[in-house]
């Protein structure tokens, strides 16, 4: 994954305001099917929240070690949610445009 400036990192903050968690963390913490859903989320939305119900305290491991499995790349983690961000591979079905 490119590296994103703070001008693009600020938009896709701007952009996840209005989202709702599409991943929720709780008490079986990581599981294979969490991260069947972050990768099916991101291939769907390209940005994603995940909130943290339980495993508070380890939520900086965990979601670093979502984003090493998803190929993403962290934008936040504020309190216990955290942003996910993955460019579209395929460049027709990218849904958000990254000023420069």
């Amino acid at each position: 994954m490119k590296q994103l400036s703070n001008t693009q990192k600020q938009h896709l903050r701007r952009l996840a305001n209005e989202l709702r968690p599409a991943v929720q963390i709780g008490k079986n913490g990581l599981t294979d099917q969490i991260h069947t859903t972050v990768d099916h989320e991101l291939n769907a939305h390209e940005l994603i929240k995940i909130k943290f119900m339980d495993f508070k305290e380890e939520k900086r491991q965990l979601t670093e070690s979502l984003v090493e499995t998803s190929n993403g790349t962290l934008i936040s983690l504020v309190g216990n949610v955290a942003i996910l961000y993955r460019e579209q591979s395929d460049p027709e079905k990218r849904q958000i445009k990254l000023p420069n």
